[in-house]
């Protein structure tokens, strides 16, 4: 287990606005990424009858359509006690294999930091 209050302050400023993201749209997870250049990308999870994204995949789906070319890092805010490989395989994609992805839970308390990829 990490305290947030050890994280880089950009880590923790995307754990909170993940934390916020989840809050304020009352869905099951909150996700933030920050892109090469520093910019940062917030989702909630999306849950319509024809389209279902994590709040992870999500905000990396917001990333790329804004042109980012890779990530730095990514964090999520949920329950579970990680994310599923595809949430992992799509920070990959952008970021590359090894990009931090930082699972807090509601509290916004860091559990664990996964390796992307």
């Amino acid at each position: 287990m990490s305290d947030s209050n050890e994280l880089d302050p950009e880590d923790r400023k995307i754990v909170t606005l993940a934390r916020s993201a989840r809050a304020r749209n009352a869905v099951p997870e909150g996700a933030a990424v920050r892109d090469e250049t520093g910019r940062t990308y917030v989702a909630g999870t999306v849950a319509l009858d024809s389209l279902k994204l994590s709040a992870l995949r999500t905000a990396v789906a917001m990333a790329v359509a804004s042109g980012a070319t890779s990530l730095e890092a990514a964090a999520v805010v949920t329950s579970a006690d990680s994310p599923p490989a595809e949430d992992l395989a799509a920070v990959g994609d952008l970021g590359g294999a090894g990009t931090p992805v930082l699972v807090a839970g509601p509290d916004g308390v860091v559990r664990v930091t996964v390796s992307a990829g």
